[in-house]
């Protein structure tokens, strides 16, 4: 890629990251083309669809999840304080965008979403805390990792719609956690 072109990508991108954080995944393209400085006829050939563009502000996402997850694994506690400490974590690791936890949720499982990629980077981060708490026996034997995804970004999305505070998101990540153990 040339420099300007690279240039252009970077700062769309950008522009992007922050417009997705204050107006959702579903903000105009050519408002955030207009404030990145370049047409949309730019925008679009580095990103032919919305989902592309979501792919890419989502990358250094993706770099943080793998540390979320080690960072979550080496927390000290039994197993409800893990669980549930992950829990929080994942919370906040899906609702860093307006509309980001019904995005990612809705695509987990979906072997044709353009953020598939993403979602099992996550789901398999998840997973990874998950099978040290089975290999405790503390984790009930007929959950998955996809299930859970799905119920925590449940969880995640309800409070992302209802712009609910961390402080009340918690009993229900609370509820989940301990209907997960055994």
């Amino acid at each position: 890629m040339r420099a300007d072109a690279q240039r252009n990508y970077d700062r769309i991108v950008e522009v992007a990251r922050q417009v997705f954080r204050e107006q959702g995944y579903d903000a105009s393209l050519d408002l955030i083309a207009k404030q990145a400085g370049v047409g949309p006829g730019t925008l679009y050939r580095h990103f032919p669809t919305r989902d592309d563009l979501i792919d890419a502000v989502m990358q250094a996402w993706v770099d943080h999840v793998e540390e979320t997850a080690d960072k979550a694994l080496a927390y000290e506690g039994g197993p409800r304080d893990l669980l549930l400490h992950w829990f929080e974590e994942y919370v906040r690791l899906i609702s860093v965008h307006k509309g980001g936890p019904a995005k990612i949720t809705g695509a987990m499982g979906d072997e044709a979403s353009p953020i598939r990629t993403k979602c099992v980077v996550l789901q398999a981060a998840n997973g990874r805390v998950l099978d040290r708490l089975r290999a405790g026996d503390a984790l009930r034997d007929d959950v998955s990792s996809l299930q859970v995804a799905r119920l925590v970004g449940g969880v995640a999305t309800v409070a992302d719609q209802s712009d609910l505070e961390p402080a009340a998101v918690r009993p229900m990540l609370e509820v989940l956690t301990d209907g997960l153990l055994k």
